[in-house]
């Protein structure tokens, strides 16, 4: 019995130190983001050895919003464009959405990289991404007019629509996620809405899954596509490498996104199992409990015993 109440007191100690230690990390990490912090090489390349710490909190946060917005209206913006590009053919109107593409990608990685410095936790592949889509954006731009690019036209304009429908609905019930467990203290201020499923998605928001593997499957049939297009008469450079990166981002998506859901599948059978334990054992101290009371009480009767006689 001594024995067991030893462990059960190095228990709770070891509990209250892990719980001693997370608070200290915290405070650590939030004195951190105080500190003007060093801009990534990709920074460097693009804004020189000007510092983008931004060290009111306050002041992140609006930072944070305004990227929220910015994503937002330019979703929208890239939604009615690709809609009037699938109604009307006009050459300008392509070369305007185009455009408009690779400005918005070049300028989210800006943004993002920023918002690292600042102490968000964007990383892995979503960054990647977007790297990625800006490479895409302007080799589409940089694509002739012929029949090449009139047979995959079309069906770009419709993948467009569609992720951009995605990407809205995304961005709109991501906030609402995020700001609850901001307010629950499960997730950093700087956390952002991106692209893609993340583990913090997974209460609340699993129904999107269907509609990112469909777009990922667009993003696999834009390649094979692109692929069949190569044998043309007048095929170009810009088709096989937009093959090539179409089929680099299904194939990225597609992985994060199972990672993550295998990754909570794990998570879900170990807090189980760390349940039916946790059950068990308490199971095991109400049976003990009874048990050592009786026999308190046998010891006590033949006390009484020996005292009488």
């Amino acid at each position: 019995m001594t024995k067991q109440r030893l462990t059960h007191t190095n228990k709770e100690k070891l509990t209250q130190l892990e719980k001693s230690i997370m608070k200290r990390k915290a405070q650590i990490h939030e004195i951190e983001q105080g500190l003007p912090q060093q801009n990534s090489r990709y920074l460097k390349i693009i804004l020189g050895d000007v510092n983008v710490s931004i060290l009111n909190r306050n002041d992140k946060i609006r930072y944070k919003d305004e990227y929220e917005k910015f994503k937002l209206i330019l979703n929208v913006i890239g939604l009615l464009l690709s809609f009037l590009n699938i109604v009307y053919n006009y050459r300008a109107l392509e070369l305007v959405f185009l455009f408009l593409l690779v400005w918005y990608y070049c300028t989210l990685t800006i943004r993002e990289s920023i918002l690292k410095v600042n102490g968000s936790r964007i990383k892995g592949w979503w960054r990647l991404h977007h790297f990625i889509s800006t490479v895409c954006a302007g080799v589409l731009l940089v694509w002739p007019q012929g029949e090449p690019w009139q047979l995959f036209r079309t069906q770009f304009m419709y993948f467009n629509v569609y992720i951009s429908m995605v990407q809205y609905m995304q961005f709109r019930y991501q906030k609402g996620v995020l700001y609850r467990l901001k307010a629950l203290g499960e997730r950093h201020n700087m956390d952002i809405t991106i692209e893609g499923f993340h583990s913090w998605m997974w209460r609340g928001l699993k129904f999107l899954f269907p509609f990112l593997f469909v777009g990922y499957l667009f993003q696999f049939y834009n390649a094979f596509t692109l692929y069949q297009l190569t044998d043309h008469p007048d095929a170009t450079w810009q088709i096989p490498v937009l093959s090539i990166l179409f089929l680099i981002l299904f194939v990225g998506n597609s992985f994060t996104t199972l990672m993550v859901i295998l990754q909570k599948q794990t998570e879900r059978t170990e807090n189980r199992y760390r349940l039916m334990s946790l059950i068990a054992s308490k199971r095991q101290k109400t049976v003990r409990q009874p048990t050592n009371n009786e026999e308190a009480d046998t010891g006590k009767g033949d006390a009484d015993s020996a005292k009488s006689k």
